[in-house]
């Protein structure tokens, strides 16, 4: 009975903990969603290779999420086009870092790991993307829900049109036969506004991109074409994107990974529960040492920040600083309940990659942070802040309640009718005036 208790209380603690920093994260995702066009974001994150392998690393870099809040932002990278590599970059190096964290950890870390941990962060999550790249399923597509405007063949406004010849039926053809008599009506997938009778001396053929209407009619308003030069009419504007994008992130990305969250940070829980620190620090240095820390690392849900105390207890109980480094990469960049979410949506393949290079380059500059010490002989002595709560109670439990809320669809649908499901493209159809 005194478990079930002791394990309760720290499945509570857990969801206090992870509560406001999940939070952040939904609404990192919303606020992508709703003003990131996909356009942009398959540009800079989407082509394959160390470029955007290292833009995503260093977006992620000064982002304040942990290893749960991280989850929802990056997958809304990769459903805005994202390719695998630079998903798995920016999945490690988001939660390892972020500006509180690296001001705490020269508070109570000092300045030797302050210094070498968001450089490490950086270094493995690159390491980790280029792994990714190189699996089998890096071959494919950046994203198998890719937005159509990426899909130049299939879409009816793509840039480019299919490498059939159908002047006539082509919906973005620029060119086009002459035709005596045009069709009527025009159907394309995102048309403007209906062209109103007026004769035209030379009839062009039915274009769904041309400026003007192909008809024997006047032409006063816009051309029915989903490419006209101007915008369809009720484009929402940035109200709308925002809320848009918040009710996607509260709810279609919420449902997704709900299940293994809470799978994760009851996991998390028994963790803390059963595995005490004193056997995390009976373990000093060496390989054997970081390849225990990354057993309890990676199932444990801890953020960066929170995750420096603890760092600062293994340093003081006599575990080495590489080691003490190891758990800092390995506890905050993933936990079990997120390694189903990232299976799904960057494939086996990749996950493994994702894992691989986490773990090798944790390992590999955790002996060289030790080497390193031992060469300079460097005395890291840090202070150890009583305070284990990193933010106060009034910010954590409305968080965790507000979650618990917004996790339980009926409960989410009744009290907040806002956050409904909604469709994944509906906060933006964000246009490219180069697009074609």
């Amino acid at each position: 009975m005194h478990y079930i208790t002791e394990f309760l209380a720290s499945f509570w603690q857990v969801i206090l903990d992870a509560g406001p920093w999940l939070l952040l994260g939904l609404v990192a995702a919303g606020l992508m969603k709703a003003f990131i066009p996909d356009n942009w974001m398959a540009r800079w994150l989407g082509k394959r290779g160390i470029g955007s392998v290292t833009r995503a690393a260093l977006l992620g870099t000064p982002l304040p999420l942990c290893s749960c809040g991280v989850l929802p932002a990056a997958l809304s990278l990769r459903k805005q086009g994202a390719s695998r590599g630079a998903t798995v970059s920016f999945l490690v190096a988001t939660p390892v870092n972020g500006v509180d964290s690296i001001s705490v950890s020269y508070a109570l870390l000092g300045p030797f790991l302050a210094i070498v941990r968001p450089i490490v962060g950086i270094a493995c999550a690159i390491f980790a993307g280029i792994l990714s790249e190189l699996s089998p399923q890096a071959d494919e597509a950046p994203n198998a829900d890719q937005s159509p405007d990426t899909h130049e063949g299939k879409s009816c406004c793509g840039s480019k049109s299919e490498s059939k010849p159908e002047p006539a039926h082509s919906c973005c053809s620029s060119k086009a036969e002459p035709e005596p008599e045009p069709e009527p009506e025009s159907s394309c997938c995102c048309s403007s506004k209906k062209a109103t009778p007026k004769p035209e001396p030379e009839p062009k053929a039915h274009s769904c991109c041309s400026s003007k209407q192909a008809e024997p009619e006047p032409e006063t308003s816009e051309t029915k074409s989903c490419c006209s030069s101007k915008s369809a009419p009720s484009k929402p504007g940035w109200w709308g994107r925002l809320t848009g994008g918040l009710s996607y992130a509260m709810s279609n990305i919420l449902d997704e990974i709900a299940l293994w969250m809470l799978i994760g940070l009851l996991a998390a829980a028994a963790v803390v529960t059963f595995v005490p620190t004193d056997a995390l620090a009976s373990w000093g240095s060496g390989p054997v040492a970081m390849l225990v820390m990354i057993a309890i690392g990676i199932p444990m849900y801890i953020c960066a920040t929170a995750s420096i105390p603890l760092a600062t207890s293994l340093l003081l109980a006599g575990v080495s600083p590489g080691t003490v480094l190891v758990f800092l990469l390995a506890g905050p960049a993933t936990n079990i309940g997120s390694l189903a979410v990232i299976r799904k949506n960057i494939g086996t393949p990749a996950t493994v990659a994702y894992l691989v290079g986490l773990c090798g380059g944790a390992i590999g500059f955790g002996l060289l942070t030790d080497l390193l010490v031992s060469y300079w002989d460097i005395s890291i002595q840090s202070q150890v802040e009583h305070s284990h709560n990193m933010l106060p109670i009034w910010v954590s439990l409305p968080s965790a309640i507000l979650l618990i809320v917004l996790a339980i669809r009926p409960l989410r649908q009744l009290v907040f009718g806002v956050f409904s499901r909604s469709e994944p493209a509906a906060p933006h159809h964000h246009e490219s005036p180069a697009s074609s």
